[in-house]
């Protein structure tokens, strides 16, 4: 099987594109006075934030539907090295495997033969994105890398490059690093 998801012509994908079974509000909608009442209410930044009760992100766990696909795309393009690979616990003959994305966190997988799963559906609760910081030469590389193989993304800000997985996941290689965005502190 191809390490890579199906896809066009490599580079820059339209947002549209990108947004798959998304669609757009259809009308205009202004949501500022709300998200002014929710930062005022809740948001916590500088010395007034407490300390937060986690120490981290452990692992993130998302579904697989070809394991050796899956981690020929994350070991072998995106150069994220498989660290664990075992039998799931929870689901005899389920595979649960991990890779290294850096600073102790780990991006994990299981499949689960014969459940019949569908395909990739964003859906509330669920995933919409998985960012991933590197470094901006990196950033370039990987960039570089998903032409080659013609992986279509979303170039964004200077920064981001928003594609798929190859169950369709959606990902985003952002060269800024941990705790900031597009150049802004975030808190």
């Amino acid at each position: 099987m191809s390490p890579v998801p199906e896809a066009g012509s490599a580079g820059t994908a339209s947002p549209a594109a990108m947004r798959g079974a998304e669609t757009d509000h259809g009308e205009d909608v202004d949501r500022r006075a709300e998200w002014q009442r929710l930062r005022d209410q809740h948001l916590q930044t500088g010395s007034g934030r407490p300390r937060s009760s986690a120490r981290g992100v452990h692992h993130v766990a998302l579904l697989s539907s070809d394991v050796e696909r899956t981690i020929e795309f994350y070991a072998g393009l995106l150069e994220f090295p498989l660290i664990e690979l075992f039998e799931n616990r929870d689901y005899r003959g389920s595979t649960h495997f991990f890779f290294d994305i850096g600073l102790g966190n780990a991006l994990a997988f299981f499949d689960f033969p014969g459940l019949g799963l569908g395909p990739y559906e964003e859906v509330l609760g669920g995933l919409h994105h998985l960012a991933i910081s590197v470094d901006p030469d990196r950033w370039a590389h990987l960039r570089a890398k998903l032409d080659d193989a013609g992986i279509e993304y979303h170039h964004e800000s200077g920064t981001s490059l928003y594609f798929r997985g190859p169950d369709g996941e959606r990902l985003e290689l952002i060269a800024d690093p941990p705790g900031e965005m597009y150049g802004d502190v975030l808190g």
